[in-house]
C-alpha cells in the first residue's frame, strides 16, 4: 500500500487530532465536507489518510500534523496487518541499535528517524512498541501493565530467574525488572523480536525465542524461580494428539478443550522445587467440569495454592472475567498447606491483596474469612464433585445475579454456544449388523469388572461427600455427607449406574472421594480388558432402545442381567471415545442452560429495575 493509498479508522484519526473518539464521530454528524469513508465496516469504516490530513488542517483542527502520528502511519500502510510486525520489529530493532532497515520503507524511515532525533531512540522504539500492541490489542490480547505489575508482585521480590513460555509482547517479562535474568518464548517470530526488543530497551538480561511452546520447547532444560505468563485461551489445536503421552502431565492430561491446564503444567515443569507459578486464566478454567481431575490433583498436592478473581474487561482480548493462578512447585520443605487463599481484587484493591497473600505464605495454616475480599478455605472443602475454584463462592461476592452481571453473562453463553456446536457429534453410518453380545455376569466372572451395591441409608449430613441418584441424573454438585464407616467408595474410572421415573444413568466416573448413594450401583472395569466409557454408553443407550427385560421402563435394575457388545478392547476405545465425546456434550449443554437461566435472570431484573433497557 502506498502513503497515497493509507486509510485510517477513527480512533486513529482521534489519536492523530489529540480528541476522543466521540469528537470524530461528531464530525462525520456536523460537516458535509468530511472525507467519506473509503472501506472498512459499518462499524469501524476506513477513510483514506490523505484526505483526512488535508482536512483536519483546513479546517484548523490541527496546526500541524503529529511527527509520531506521521511516522506511524508512514509505517503502517508500508504493510498489510499480517506483515505489520516484521515492520515494526525491524523498526524497533535498527532504533535499539541492531541492523539496519530493509523492509522498512525509506519515507517511514526518514520520519521515524526525524521522530527519534527529537526524543530520543528508545522513546522512539517504545512508542512503535506500544502503537503495534494497541493496534492489535484483541488479537494479542497483551496483558494489561498494571495486571503485569499485580503479577510480578505476587511472584515476589526475592527472584532470580523469570520465564514466560508464551511472552507476546514481553510485559510481563518486563514487569519482572528485579530479577537476574528473564527469557521468553512466543510462536510468532516477529512478536519473539519485538518482546526481545522491550527486554533490551528495559536494561533486562535475556533472550526470548521462537517456537511453539507446549509442542516445540525452547528452553528444554531451564528450572528457574519464577513462571510468569498470560497464556493464550481456548486454543483447540495446542498438540493434544500429538502430546497425549508427554511427561510434563504430572497432574493429569489436560482434556482437548482445556488449553490452558496445559499451559499450567508446563509452567510447573519449568519451576525448581519450591518455585512460583504466577498465570492469569480465564475464569471458566475454575470451574469447567472437564478440569475437575487436574485440579484436584493440584489441590491434593497442595500446589494451587491462590485464586484471585479479576473484574471483567480488564485483560484484553476478551470481556469475561479473569483469574490469577498462583501455584507452587512442591519441594522437600515439609510445607503442605491445607488451605487455599481466595480472593477478589481489583486495581484499587491491589495492595490489600498482595497484603493477604504475603499473609498466607507466611501463615498458609491461618483461618482468614473478609467477605468481600479474602477467604483462606480449606481443601477439602473445594474436593466435591465439581472442584470448583472460583473465588467469588467463597468471599461472599457473585452469589446473586444482577443487571450489572448482564454483558460479561451474556458474552458467556456466547461462547458456551460456540463451544457447544463444536462437540456436537458425528456418526456415519453403520453397517446395520447387530454385534454379539456378553452379559455382565460374565464379565464379572471372569474377572474383567466387579460390581457393588449400596443399600439404602440415611445421609446424616457430616463426613465424607456422598453421590446421590439425583446428582447422577442432574449432573448437579455433590453435596451431601455422610460417615463413611461401611460405605462403598468411588474410585476415579468407576461406572456409578442409577434408575428413577423409568431410565437408566450411567456414567463414568473422573474424581476420586466420593461415597456409593443408595440405590446406586457402581462397576469397577479392569482398564487392561474393558473400557469405561464404552461400559456406560451401551448400558445407557441400550436401556433406552430396548423393548423390555431388564434394561427398559424400569423402577429396579439387575446389573449382572445388564449386556453389552463382546469387541475387542480397541474396537471398545474407538466406541468408548464416542461415548465420552457424548458426555462431553451433554456437559456442555448443561453448562448453557445454565447460563442462558442467568441470561434471562440478569437482563429481567435489569428491565425491572431500569438499570438496562431494550435496545
Amino acid at each position: 500500500m502506498t502513503g497515497d493509498e493509507a486509510t485510517v479508522t477513527a480512533v486513529e484519526i482521534a489519536r492523530i487530532a489529540g480528541v476522543g473518539r466521540a469528537a470524530v464521530s461528531n464530525w462525520r454528524r456536523r460537516y458535509e465536507d468530511f472525507p467519506e469513508p473509503v472501506g472498512g465496516t459499518a462499524t469501524s469504516p476506513a477513510f483514506l489518510l490523505k484526505a483526512v490530513e488535508a482536512w483536519l488542517l483546513e479546517q484548523g483542527k490541527v496546526e500541524e500534523l503529529p511527527l509520531r502520528e506521521r511516522a506511524w502511519q508512514e509505517i503502517r500502510s508500508a504493510a498489510d496487518d499480517l506483515r505489520l510486525g516484521e515492520v515494526v520489529a525491524e523498526a524497533a530493532e535498527v532504533l535499539s541499535g541492531h541492523g539496519k532497515p530493509r523492509i522498512v520503507p525509506q519515507s517511514a524511515w526518514r520520519l521515524t528517524m526525524q521522530y527519534a532525533a527529537e526524543q530520543g531512540n528508545a522513546d522512539a522504539a517504545r512508542f512503535l512498541l506500544d502503537r503495534y500492541a494497541d493496534v492489535h490489542s484483541r488479537r494479542l490480547a497483551e496483558t494489561p501493565h498494571q495486571v503485569a505489575d499485580f503479577m510480578a508482585k505476587l511472584a515476589g521480590p526475592d527472584i532470580r530467574s523469570v520465564l514466560d513460555p508464551a511472552c507476546g509482547l514481553g510485559i510481563l517479562l518486563t514487569a519482572m525488572n528485579a530479577a537476574e535474568s528473564v527469557n521468553g518464548q512466543e510462536s510468532e517470530e516477529y512478536l519473539a523480536r519485538l518482546a526481545q526488543t522491550r527486554l533490551a530497551l528495559s536494561g533486562l538480561a535475556g533472550e526470548v525465542r521462537a517456537g511453539d511452546s507446549l509442542r516445540h520447547d525452547a528452553w528444554p532444560d531451564a528450572g528457574v524461580d519464577a513462571v510468569v505468563c498470560h497464556p493464550p485461551f481456548n486454543e483447540r489445536n495446542w498438540g493434544f494428539d500429538d502430546l497425549v503421552h508427554d511427561p510434563r502431565w504430572e497432574y493429569g492430561l489436560p482434556p482437548k478443550t482445556e488449553s490452558e491446564l496445559a499451559w499450567v503444567q508446563h509452567a510447573l515443569a519449568h519451576l525448581k522445587p519450591g518455585g512460583i507459578a504466577v498465570l492469569l486464566m480465564p475464569a471458566v478454567a475454575a470451574s469447567r467440569r472437564s478440569g475437575r481431575r487436574i485440579r484436584s490433583n493440584l489441590l491434593r498436592g497442595g500446589t494451587l495454592q491462590a485464586v484471585i478473581g479479576l473484574p471483567a474487561k480488564i485483560a484484553s482480548g476478551t470481556g469475561l472475567p479473569v483469574h490469577v493462578w498462583i501455584l507452587r512447585k512442591p519441594a522437600d520443605d515439609g510445607r503442605m498447606p491445607s488451605r487455599v487463599l481466595m480472593a477478589e481484587a481489583e486495581p484499587e484493591t491491589f495492595d490489600a491483596t498482595l497484603d493477604s497473600w504475603r499473609e498466607f505464605q507466611a501463615d498458609p495454616e491461618r483461618d482468614v474469612d473478609r467477605p468481600g475480599e479474602s477467604r483462606t478455605v480449606p481443601i477439602i472443602e473445594l474436593l466435591d464433585q465439581d472442584v470448583d475454584v472460583t473465588p467469588a463462592r467463597y468471599v461472599g461476592t457473585g452469589d446473586q445475579v444482577s443487571a450489572g452481571d448482564f454483558h460479561a453473562i451474556r458474552e458467556s453463553l456466547v461462547r458456551n454456544l460456540q463451544r457447544l456446536s463444536e462437540l456436537i457429534p458425528e456418526a456415519v453410518p453403520g453397517t446395520g449388523k447387530s454385534m454379539p453380545m456378553v452379559d455382565i455376569s460374565e464379565l464379572e466372572r471372569i474377572g474383567a469388572l466387579g460390581v457393588q451395591q449400596a443399600g439404602r441409608f440415611q445421609i446424616d449430613g457430616s463426613g465424607q461427600l456422598v453421590l446421590t441418584d439425583h446428582d447422577l441424573f442432574a449432573g448437579a454438585t455433590v453435596r451431601a455427607r455422610t460417615h463413611p464407616e461401611n460405605r462403598i467408595a468411588i474410585e476415579p474410572g468407576d461406572v456409578v449406574i442409577g434408575v428413577g421415573g423409568g431410565e437408566l444413568a450411567a456414567r463414568v466416573i473422573k474424581e476420586g472421594g466420593l461415597l456409593l448413594g443408595p440405590r446406586l450401583t457402581l462397576l469397577r472395569p479392569d482398564p487392561d480388558r474393558i473400557d469405561a466409557y464404552f461400559l456406560a454408553g451401551f448400558l445407557q443407550a441400550l436401556s433406552a432402545t430396548s423393548g423390555g427385560g431388564t434394561q427398559s421402563g424400569m423402577s429396579r435394575f439387575d446389573p449382572r442381567r445388564g449386556q453389552v457388545p463382546r469387541v475387542t478392547l480397541e474396537e471398545q476405545r474407538r466406541y468408548g471415545n464416542a461415548f465420552r465425546r457424548i458426555a462431553e456434550f451433554d456437559d456442555a449443554l448443561r453448562e448453557v442452560r445454565t447460563t442462558g437461566h442467568m441470561t434471562v435472570t440478569s437482563i429481567a431484573i435489569g428491565y425491572a429495575t431500569g438499570a438496562l433497557g431494550p435496545p
